[in-house]
């Protein structure tokens, strides 16, 4: 009797807490983003298939395409389309987030959104490697 009390007991505290926990919640780095339009300014930079620790498949399951026109961004829903512009020389480009990231160490530190090396190169010189953009979510 005590341990089906004490099963009963862990299965039901589980349940509880899965129902005040939604799958797939955002990352504890990234603040929650509502449906309207939101600008926000940051740092951003770029990453390819040929960076350190990138995957075969982006968070979505896609295969990871540096020329294709996507970014990573903790929570910002799959597909939401964003308007990325360099603050230093005006030029924008649209992405569409496919990709969670930057690594948890860089959110830290303020950057939070990861380019892809094509979408990179249409806003500054892939040298620069960090640049500070204003983000419009669309």
């Amino acid at each position: 009797m005590k341990r089906k009390g004490k099963r009963l007991f862990y299965t039901t505290l589980l349940a509880l807490i899965m129902s005040l926990t939604p799958f797939g919640k955002a990352h504890k780095y990234a603040e929650p983003l509502p449906n309207s339009r939101v600008i926000k300014q940051g740092k951003a930079s770029w990453y390819s298939r040929h960076s350190p620790g990138i995957n075969r498949h982006t968070a979505n399951n896609e295969l990871f395409d540096d020329m294709a026109m996507t970014c990573a961004m903790w929570g910002a829903k799959f597909n939401q389309k964003v308007r990325v512009t360099n603050l230093a020389n005006g030029k924008s480009v649209i992405v569409r987030v496919n990709d969670r990231g930057p690594h948890k160490r860089y959110a830290r530190k303020g950057r939070f959104i990861d380019l892809t090396k094509a979408a990179f190169k249409k806003l500054s010189p892939t040298q620069k490697g960090l640049i500070t953009v204003q983000i419009e979510f669309l």
